[in-house]
């Protein structure tokens, strides 16, 4: 009865944050520079979606701002919030480590080495090969620099057919300085174009979202993301240690292997067509761990629309507080997420006394 009436509490709990996440994308779609209502927004949605008419009048230019400008951008911030989200939830359930996020190992780091080398050296011989890849092109760039970064932090902690977590953490932080040195390298040499671009997007935005970047990184991060939720039960079960986890009948070894892929595309996706946007995979499950608890069955769907929700109200804040100039998004993130990170450490120090 018990165990119930906490599902059920759980499930209302994940229904409240969709309710969220919907007036947060009407919000979102509605403010700014031209202000248009929420029954103007469903009209313009539902003429071209489905070609009807509800008879709420809106102008042209309403309707190029939602279409254009506003849907891709909006659906964007639902994809990579809810991307770095739930990788972030994961990460931390395979680390059983609260601090724990994708850039800690690395794989925020080589995705962003790759896309920086992309821009920069787009024209030379180097990328020939992803010229018929079109929109794809730098979400799959970015993937192949996330899994490099991965796998060779995973190379350098296995022992024995065991991953060592320590020495994976540790590998992540030099990965990570290697990474920052070689954008640096890559940065000193891009043209002024280039630099302005390379310069905005390190801090994170989603001002350049199209519905080819839509297109693009969509099916990458929702596959991702689905296989990372089923994921949900082993990882309740490594929360014990991994070698209860294994006498329970799960694959450690493999199932480690697959987390990190899909964070790897989930997270290389997301910072291709975004640049680094920090804290949204550490603050998101730690908030709702306290709410939901550890089981990964409903935390981690309630990070996927918490993320996202999050998200998009950064970019609300960025795009309108210094209107009619945006700000980086990950300036807003790092105002959050910054003091939230050294809450953390402060309590896990007040914990171990």
């Amino acid at each position: 009865m018990i165990t119930r009436f906490r599902t059920t509490l759980q499930s209302l709990r994940v229904v409240t944050l969709t309710v969220i996440l919907s007036g947060t994308c009407v919000l979102c779609l509605g403010i700014g520079a031209v202000t248009i209502t929420p029954a103007q927004i469903i009209a313009i949605i539902c003429e071209h979606l489905f070609h009807w008419n509800l008879g709420w009048e809106f102008n042209r230019t309403q309707e190029a701002v939602i279409v254009a400008i506003r849907l891709p951008r909006v659906l964007l911030g639902l994809l990579v919030g809810g991307g770095l989200a739930v990788s972030g939830a994961v990460m931390q359930g395979l680390f059983r480590n609260p601090l724990a996020d994708p850039g800690l190992i690395g794989v925020s780091s080589g995705a962003a080495v790759a896309a920086v080398a992309f821009i920069v050296l787009v024209n030379s011989s180097i990328f020939w090969f992803t010229r018929p890849l079109g929109p794809f092109a730098l979400s799959i760039v970015a993937f192949f620099g996330a899994a490099t970064a991965t796998y060779t932090v995973y190379w350098i902690s296995i022992k024995e057919n065991h991953v060592q977590i320590y020495t994976m953490l540790l590998a992540g932080i030099a990965i990570n300085a290697m990474g920052g040195a070689i954008t640096g390298i890559l940065t000193f040499i891009a043209d002024d174009a280039q630099l302005r671009n390379l310069t905005f997007w390190s801090l994170g935005s989603l001002g350049g979202a199209t519905w080819k970047n839509v297109v693009g990184v969509a099916p990458i991060i929702i596959w991702s993301v689905i296989f990372l939720i089923k994921f949900a039960k082993p990882l309740n079960a490594m929360l014990l240690g991994e070698y209860e986890a294994t006498h329970l009948g799960f694959d450690i070894e493999k199932i480690k292997k697959l987390i990190l892929l899909h964070v790897a595309l989930a997270v290389g996706a997301a910072v291709a067509v975004s640049g680094i946007i920090g804290f949204i995979g550490l603050v998101i499950p730690h908030l709702l761990r306290l709410k939901f608890g550890p089981d990964h069955r409903f935390l981690l769907p309630g990070c996927a629309i918490l993320g996202a929700s999050v998200l998009l109200l950064a970019d609300l804040i960025a795009r309108t507080v210094v209107a009619p100039a945006e700000m980086p998004i990950g300036i807003v993130t790092s105002i959050i997420g910054g003091p939230f990170f050294i809450y953390l450490l402060k309590r896990r120090q007040t914990y171990e006394k």
